[in-house]
């Protein structure tokens, strides 16, 4: 069955140059020219991904972004011509999956929307199968392999699904230090185009949810000028 794709953009042209796109790699393509179109069309329908402007009418991306995370984990794609280190660091502390600065190509496009689904559906079928519920601890974070959830000194800690796999990354490869391109390439499982700042508003959020003083990290630790370790 083909995959569900809403795509809330305010922009005729890009709208029409998207949807024929995916439509043609056998995506069902659903389309909302603003904010409140889109939120309506979330609450009575389900999606296997979003690709949300941050530019629309009546209710801005960003806003939508906040709605739908407080009920739903559906893969979100941000797309739009905002291209600060500020849009992308609100967007993705907000919960969106990825982030494509316009113009894009609709290969790389193709690219990301394929890499979001195949994690998106891998999560899920590794969440439904029974297992004994494996764990892997360091100092006071245990992180449980099966849940997809961690704690810290006994208290639980809410994590999105790239901020588990980075955190099972560097915990099961304590001693490596790992680029920020190796980071994007083995979490998103695509080619790094120089998304820096992404691997960086993952990194501090992860660090705000499990150190107790995110300016002098415990376990995330940073190697000036190669990337990241887990701390000794």
């Amino acid at each position: 069955m083909p995959k569900r794709i809403l795509l809330a953009e305010d922009d005729h042209e890009i709208t029409q140059l998207i949807e024929s796109h995916l439509k043609q790699e056998n995506y069902t393509v659903f389309s909302a020219l603003d904010g409140e179109e889109a939120a309506a069309f979330i609450e009575k329908e389900t999606v296997d991904l979003i690709l949300l402007d941050l530019m629309l009418p009546k209710i801005n991306g960003m806003d939508l972004l906040k709605r739908i995370r407080e009920s739903s984990v559906v893969p979100v794609l941000i797309i739009s011509a905002k291209g600060s280190d500020l849009d992308k660091a609100l967007g993705l502390g907000f919960g969106a999956d990825d982030y494509l600065s316009k113009p894009f190509s609709m290969i790389e496009l193709t690219a990301r929307v394929q890499a979001a689904i195949r994690r998106a559906t891998q999560y899920t079928q590794t969440e439904s199968k029974p297992a004994d519920l494996p764990t892997i601890s360091f100092k006071d974070l245990i992180l449980d392999l099966h849940m997809f959830s961690a704690k810290v000194k006994g208290k639980s800690v809410r994590l999105t699904l790239k901020e588990f796999h980075i955190l099972k990354l560097f915990l099961t490869h304590r001693s490596r230090v790992f680029t920020k391109e190796q980071i994007y390439q083995l979490i998103w499982e695509d080619d790094y185009y120089g998304n820096e700042n992404v691997i960086n508003v993952h990194i501090r959020r992860l660090r705000e949810k499990i150190e107790e003083d995110p300016s002098t990290p415990q376990y995330i630790q940073t190697i000036w000028g190669i990337g990241y370790k887990m701390g000794d």
